[in-house]
């Protein structure tokens, strides 16, 4: 279980990672990190995901066996332990990045060790931010979720709550310019409230493992870096009433809203689902009062 860690400069993270405008300053890697031309896929989700989600996940992520796809998680229970899980039943690499430093008397959770031994046995790695003797603490996961965030092509994201912490995860693959792909749930399960408050607002539905191959390949071919100042300034001088009638002009159409405003999608959506919402009425049939189409 003794591997070597290893601190990494800016000029050692994965490229994508080094586009973000709030890239860490320096990161420890345990392992190897794989190639940055393979297909970088964060995934996502509850920490008590249904019997459904795990089915979900094992199928789509098998789905990628013999692909050149990387799979990215967060190494903690639920969603994350069943992606690393079914990435190494699928022979893909597997990249952790937990919410502690990586010593491994820290390493959280510990329930998982054996699993992120395996994640190394098979040439995976761990990476963090934090200090490698840092336990986890409730303000480590919101920052590693950038990290994850930022470093893959696209984010994946399988059952959320309403106020899951997976939304932060998928709230910055959208200000990052990333491809964000959501799979559908139950309308019956608190467990896929989260998801599909993303779907309404235009993320991309996976409903197949040919969808995320598409997707990110699609994604990695436009090789837009994140601009802090593009995305940021966007986001400011866009007038509420800008965006409502946009979105009533494209029918509730979040591709050809955004093409109007001459913004991405991923901002467009950004700034929809921060606080307060767009709309504070109904705009036509193009959105609800909680600002989000359909």
């Amino acid at each position: 279980m003794l591997r070597e860690l290893k601190q990494l400069e800016p000029s050692d993270f994965p490229p994508l990672l080094r586009e973000i405008p709030d890239a860490p300053k320096r990161l420890y890697l345990r392992g190897e990190l794989p190639p940055s031309e393979y297909k970088w896929l964060a995934v996502v989700g509850s920490r008590a995901c249904t019997s459904y989600g795990r089915r979900v996940v094992q199928y789509l992520i098998d789905g990628l066996r013999g692909y050149p796809v990387v799979i990215v998680s967060g190494l903690a229970y639920g969603m994350d332990t069943e992606a690393h899980r079914a990435a190494l039943s699928a022979g893909l690499l597997t990249v952790a990045v937990p919410g502690s430093g990586l010593d491994w008397s820290v390493l959280y959770p510990k329930a998982n060790h054996a699993l992120a031994q395996e994640i190394l046995e098979k040439g995976g790695a761990h990476l963090s931010e934090e200090q490698p003797t840092a336990r986890a603490m409730h303000y480590m996961f919101p920052k590693r979720n950038r990290i994850m965030a930022g470093m893959t092509h696209a984010t994946l994201m399988v059952e959320a709550k309403g106020k899951s912490g997976s939304l932060i995860t998928a709230k910055l693959t959208a200000e990052y310019n990333r491809e964000l792909l959501v799979v559908p749930g139950s309308i019956f399960s608190e467990e896929s409230k989260g998801t599909h408050q993303f779907l309404r607002m235009g993320a991309t539905a996976v409903t197949s493992p040919e969808d995320i191959l598409v997707a990110p390949l699609q994604s990695a071919a436009a090789a837009v870096p994140a601009s802090p100042q593009r995305t940021t300034e966007n986001l400011r001088e866009l007038s509420r009433s800008a965006v409502r009638q946009a979105l009533e002009e494209s029918r509730g159409n979040i591709s050809e809203a955004a093409r109007r405003l001459g913004i991405s999608r991923q901002t467009l959506y950004r700034k929809l689902s921060e606080g307060g919402r767009i709309a504070t009425q109904p705009v036509g049939q193009a959105a609800t009062a909680s600002g989000f189409p359909g």
